[in-house]
């Protein structure tokens, strides 16, 4: 019995190794120095391992990953092949090894292919020439059709083969590439029902990744003429140093293609077959940035850019603010850097920054600008000044720092409150600094002596002053409720006080909600409501234009004020349902903090 299971056991692993082919196939045997080489690697099986001979003698281009289920006149067979160009650099004879895959734990190699250079031909004016019995490049393994000689082509390249250009593989941190993903076919074959698209991740970079839907067109691979069509295309950032993989895309997809048989007249037979088709992973060595010359500030900022520091205005009245605008404008990691922060005296109150982004990514690159708007409020009276701000990048173009400085600006408050300047304090033990530290002090000679025995608590002064509190603080008590009678009797005060704190609540409102254009304006419209319930005392329904025109101007108000506020409050209902900037936005919310502070001193 055991005889028997162990003879079965060989015939079987037999018949696995008699059933797996793996061979080395070149179109001819001998070839001009000009003329370009291809070597194709075929197996019959799934195999692992393919480890690829050392090509002296010849550029290599490679390798182009396919495999296929196909189905030829009801013979099913499978076929996988990994095919690379060869570019001659010198005349000889030359002998490639034997390649090596792995297969249900076995060892398969290739024999030897021996390839002559001969010396350089002139190139034929018609290269257009069909070849009526072309190399049918899905023939079948698996049943042993006839060998004929593969004849090489003048015209067409053989195949669909998929392939990933990469623009540059030895890149800066945040220098950017572009990876094309082409397809590649020979023209007369038919592709189609694409399915189980993978595309790429690309782990360590920065991507956004273009589709593209264009017809295929006619282009030269390795001297030979093929259909090709770009599927899709990345724009990559790499984040960090080192080695970084890219991913490989990957698709199925049906082709139908042209056999070496031919019908009754004469036209070839065309098969189908199931083309699983990889880019290949492709492998980036990007470079650090160069820490000679690196600035203190650096951000990470890499490309060709503009640096701007504006404030919207220099010369303030009390109440008023200004925006000061940092800006950075060019082409290049856009996205992937912040922008320096101004530094403003204290007496300057300077709020969190609005960030906006105007970025165009294209296959270039990213182009466009950045920028923080900060709001600042002057505190006290007096000249102020915003240092410079400095903004450092990596230029690609020279492969150095440059750094760029803005200039001072001078703020300059004109009435308000005068600044007072803090005492100064110690900074090293936190005590006012005109306490003199005393380091030695003489021994007291006079000795103090104090009574152990405590008084008691009966009787004290303490126990007393807590026994006839009570009594003392009903009067108070009494007095304060009478007066908080008397304010909730006050009807039209309470409506007044009420109003003048929902005016603050809604321009605060308002500033938050200056990103959502709604939202910003019927909270603006609602404070300006309320500022009149507060000052003039009226109900909403009662809000006219016209009566609000008749009483701001019996209350001593300007005209051209009044006439603002009219218009203002027109805008807010119109702005609701017009389409709106942010810069008007902000317009109107500091038009509306100046009106309400002109007319809260005019009436």
């Amino acid at each position: 019995m055991k005889k028997i299971l162990f003879l079965f056991i060989i015939l079987c692993s037999l018949s696995v190794v008699a059933q797996v082919k793996f061979s080395a196939v070149t179109e001819k045997n001998s070839y001009a120095l000009n003329e370009n080489i291809q070597i194709s690697f075929e197996m019959n099986v799934d195999a692992d391992n393919f480890i690829l001979p050392k090509i002296d003698g010849f550029k290599v281009d490679g390798p182009f990953l396919m495999m296929q289920n196909y189905n030829i006149n009801g013979r099913r067979g499978f076929l996988k092949t990994y095919k690379y160009f060869l570019t001659p650099k010198k005349q000889g004879d030359f002998v490639i090894k034997e390649a090596q895959i792995e297969y249900g734990g076995k060892v398969f190699k290739t024999a030897q292919v021996k390839i002559k250079i001969t010396k350089a031909i002139p190139v034929p004016k018609n290269q257009n020439q069909y070849n009526p019995n072309p190399y049918d490049p899905f023939d079948d393994p698996f049943f042993n059709q006839d060998q004929q000689p593969r004849q090489a082509r003048n015209n067409f390249g053989e195949g669909v083969f998929l392939i990933a250009e990469v623009s540059n593989k030895n890149p800066y941190v945040n220098e950017p590439i572009r990876v094309v993903y082409k397809i590649y076919f020979d023209p007369r074959a038919q592709i189609g029902n694409i399915s189980n698209v993978k595309k790429p991740k690309y782990n360590g970079f920065w991507s956004q990744f273009f589709d593209f839907n264009r017809p295929a067109v006619e282009a030269i691979y390795n001297g030979k003429t093929y259909g090709m069509s770009i599927l899709g295309s990345s724009v990559l950032y790499p984040l960090e140093s080192g080695k970084k993989p890219i991913e490989a895309f990957s698709f199925e997809a049906e082709v139908e293609y042209p056999t070496s048989q031919r019908d009754m007249i004469g036209n070839p037979i065309y098969a189908n077959a199931i083309r699983k088709l990889s880019s290949g992973t492709q492998y980036i060595n990007v470079k650090p940035l160069p820490t000679v010359g690196k600035p203190d500030d650096f951000s990470g900022a890499v490309g060709s850019f503009d640096f701007n520091v504006t404030p919207s205005k220099t010369t303030l009245k009390s109440g008023e603010s200004l925006k000061l605008n940092v800006s950075v404008s060019g082409n290049g990691n856009l996205k992937l850097f912040s922008l320096p922060k101004p530094k403003v005296p204290s007496a300057l109150e300077m709020y969190d920054p609005e960030h906006n982004e105007n970025i165009d990514t294209q296959l270039s690159g990213m182009t466009g600008s950045i920028s923080d708007d900060y709001t600042i409020v002057p505190q006290y009276k007096g000249k102020y000044p915003i240092k410079p701000l400095q903004f450092s990048y990596f230029d690609l173009n020279s492969k150095t720092y440059k750094t760029i400085t803005s200039p001072q600006i001078m703020v300059d408050v004109l009435d308000g409150p005068d600044f007072a300047t803090a005492p100064k304090i110690n900074v090293a033990n936190g005590k006012d600094a005109s306490i003199v530290n005393k380091p030695f002090a003489t021994i007291k000679l006079k000795t103090n002596f104090l009574e152990i025995k405590k008084d008691t608590f009966l009787g004290s002064g303490l126990f007393y002053s807590l026994l006839f509190l009570p009594f003392l603080l009903i009067p108070v008590i009494v007095f304060i409720r009478k007066k908080k009678e008397a304010n909730d009797a006050d009807v039209v005060g309470n409506r007044i006080k009420n109003s003048s704190k929902l005016v603050k609540k809604y321009l605060s409102e308002a500033k938050k909600q200056q990103g959502n254009k709604e939202p910003f304006y019927i909270a603006l419209e609602k404070a300006m409501h309320n500022f009149l319930k507060a000052k003039l005392n009226i109900e909403t329904f009662d809000m006219s234009k016209e009566k609000i025109t008749e009483i701001l101007l019996s209350r001593n108000a300007n005209s051209e004020t009044v006439n603002e506020f009219i218009n203002l409050t027109k805008n807010c209902e119109i702005a609701r349902f017009a389409p709106a900037t942010s810069v008007t936005i902000q317009q109107d919310f500091d038009n509306a903090v100046e009106i309400i502070s002109s007319l809260e001193k005019q009436i």
